[in-house]
């Protein structure tokens, strides 16, 4: 009797090869994420942010969100720090009472996480939620002015645009959504919709996808500059209607990625 010892380098690395890729088969078997799933997924939400900043929808303030991909009562958003310094290592998660789980050390987190959080809680359809301040927005949510899709890239407004009165929630506030009830008043006020405005704040934009919130919250404003010129020539403006709001939203479900995919690309490039 007699215990042989393996010696060959190389062999011990085939070996080793070979156990590595058939444990990942048995994962992949099982039904198990790739590993690097979450990983992809906070690199998309920093790359959001800084895509957001970039196209001037956000500055120092403003968030954006996107549901767990496992764990659906969770969602994962930037610590409280400007969208465009967010990186994927201040990716934080958060359940639906806006509690951080195993946040970094000496983290904050933003006062209107529970935007977030009640909006999942309301909606099962949504994926993504992006909240900002863009200028151009504000002046339909203190006016009695609609905000409506001027062209075929605002399509997704067509269904309609309600605007939160966070008085009626919660009367004289400091107009930040800062707690549950204030997040529920706000998802019941966007309802159905895609966008909410929020009087003398801001709107709310969801998705089913972190690509086409993103895309949202751009044409949002740009929606809004484009009627607001056209208010200022005067006379009648012919909107999209209805039908035709859902035909160019079809569309859109495709096109919009190849808006992601150029903005993506020029934050690889800064």
């Amino acid at each position: 009797m007699f215990k042989r010892t393996l010696r060959c380098p190389a062999l011990t690395a085939l070996l080793l090869c070979v156990l590595t890729i058939a444990g990942a088969e048995a994962a992949r078997a099982q039904g198990a994420a790739p590993p690097s799933s979450l990983d992809a997924l906070k690199d998309d939400i920093a790359a959001a942010n800084r895509i957001l900043a970039d196209l001037q929808v956000v500055d120092a303030f403003g968030h954006v969100s996107v549901r767990h991909p496992t764990r659906p009562d969770h969602f994962l958003m930037g610590r409280n720090l400007a969208p465009a310094l967010v990186t994927p290592a201040d990716i934080v998660e958060y359940d639906l009472d806006g509690k951080a789980i195993d946040p970094p050390a000496g983290a904050t987190h933003f006062l209107e996480r529970f935007i977030h959080a009640e909006v999942y809680r309301a909606r099962a359809d949504v994926k993504s939620v992006v909240h900002t301040h863009s200028p151009a927005v504000i002046p339909f949510g203190a006016t009695k002015a609609p905000m409506r899709p001027m062209y075929h890239m605002s399509a997704f407004l067509a269904p309609g645009v309600p605007v939160f009165e966070i008085r009626e929630a919660g009367g004289m506030t400091n107009m930040l959504v800062s707690n549950g009830p204030l997040g529920k008043a706000l998802a019941a006020s966007l309802g159905d919709k895609n966008v909410v405005l929020m009087r003398g704040h801001g709107n709310v934009v969801v998705a089913a996808a972190l690509p086409m919130a993103v895309f949202r919250a751009y044409y949002t404003e740009t929606n809004a500059r484009l009627q607001l010129q056209a208010m200022g020539i005067g006379g009648d403006i012919t909107f999209l209607d209805k039908e035709e709001g859902e035909k160019a939203g079809e569309v859109l479900e495709t096109i919009h990625l190849r808006a992601w995919a150029l903005w993506k690309e020029k934050m690889r490039a800064k």
